[in-house]
Order: C-alpha cells, then sequence, then structure tokens
C-alpha cells in the first residue's frame, strides 16, 4: 500500500495510509424445503427492492441450484438486509438462510 506525505504544518512530515474504498458484500439466500417460494419473492420485493420479474428469477435461482445472491452493498446496508429478511423469516416460522460473503 503506497503512503501518502502530508506536512504537519511545524516542518515535520507525517505518513498517511492510502485510503480504500470499504468492501462490498453478497447477500445470499440459500435453498430449504419449508420456506415458500412466495414468501421468497416477497422479502426479494420488500427488502432488496426488486420488481417481481427479477423476484421471481432469483427465487428461482435459489430453488434450482441451493444458493443464490441477491444483492451486493456495503457492510451496513447488506448486514441490516439479513437481518431483516432473518426476522422477516422467523417471524413467519421460516427457516430461510441469508449470509454475507465478502465481494
Amino acid at each position: 500500500m503506497a503512503k501518502k506525505t502530508e506536512f504537519s504544518g511545524r516542518g515535520s512530515v507525517m505518513e498517511l495510509p492510502e485510503l480504500r474504498p470499504p468492501s462490498n458484500y453478497r447477500v445470499i439466500f440459500f435453498n430449504d424445503d419449508y420456506t415458500t417460494m412466495e414468501f421468497v419473492v416477497d422479502v426479494l420485493m420488500k427488502v432488496f427492492h426488486k420488481d417481481r420479474p427479477d423476484a421471481v428469477k432469483i427465487m428461482e435461482s435459489v430453488h434450482k441450484t441451493g444458493r443464490a445472491v441477491v444483492g451486493v452493498y456495503a457492510y451496513d446496508i447488506a448486514a441490516t438486509r439479513r437481518n431483516m429478511t432473518i426476522n422477516m423469516a422467523r417471524s413467519e416460522g421460516f427457516p430461510l438462510r441469508c449470509e454475507l460473503e465478502e465481494a
């Protein structure tokens, strides 16, 4: 990592680390035998702001392949959406698994 040199105003030199943009995180849904397809579509529309055709495509991908990325966000946003998803699922009695993975 390259460092930038900056003067402190008193004649001394400080080495500052180069700043990097924050990492993004993938929000991933995993298939299970209990969570309904309609519930997954509903969560994708309400929490992830997908339109119905996109939500259905993502849900079908989860169902067919066992998992799918539903969005990529900065950590705080990804964690909030994951938590909202899990809370909605648990309140409806569904075991939907939703995890974060660094992009």
